[in-house]
């Protein structure tokens, strides 16, 4: 009987490595199957700088979305901004998009202490929404965005509208 116990006990831990294992290969996947929207060579404040005119010309704001390529969380934000209709017309008519980079190879260390000093009390990704002239509006973290394994639409569309620019 003790046998048998000890034996049960080994093949639950082997299914449950077996199916850890299936789920860690599909998250995988799915991640290599996102786009990857951050540049980490990119000099980020140049370019905010540059989205900072368009957006004065456009009456847009600026939608911010720190992370990294390695983050899956951030390419599913992205891809769920992307793919999901009525978000991306919210985004399409109200923001500039940006992807401002957090890896090894560039922290952007200048740009994160200007926009959120308190950043790494964050997890990935959080936002930043900029007016036009470059004021930051929000710093929003992104977990209270989430449902499941992705994101909940009511959610992000009411943190999007509630930082859009007035329209004149």
């Amino acid at each position: 009987m003790k046998n048998y116990i000890i034996a049960l006990f080994f093949i639950g831990l082997l299914f449950n490595s077996v199916q850890i294992t299936a789920q860690t290969k599909g998250a995988v996947s799915e991640k290599k199957s996102l786009e990857k929207p951050y540049n980490p060579n990119e000099d980020a404040q140049a370019k905010i700088n540059v989205l900072l005119k368009q957006a004065k010309k456009e009456k847009k704001n600026i939608l911010i979305q720190a992370g990294g390529n390695w983050c899956g969380w951030c390419l599913l934000f992205n891809d769920f901004v992307k793919n999901t209709a009525d978000v991306k017309k919210v985004v399409d008519a109200n923001y500039l998009y940006y992807h401002l980079n957090f890896s090894k190879e560039n922290k952007n260390e200048a740009v994160f202490k200007k926009y959120a000093p308190n950043a790494d009390k964050l997890g990935y990704p959080f936002f930043i929404v900029l007016d036009q002239s470059g004021k930051v509006l929000k710093i929003q973290e992104s977990g209270s965005l989430e449902q499941g394994k992705g994101y909940n639409k009511e959610k992000v569309l009411a943190f999007f509208n509630s930082y859009k620019p007035a329209k004149k």
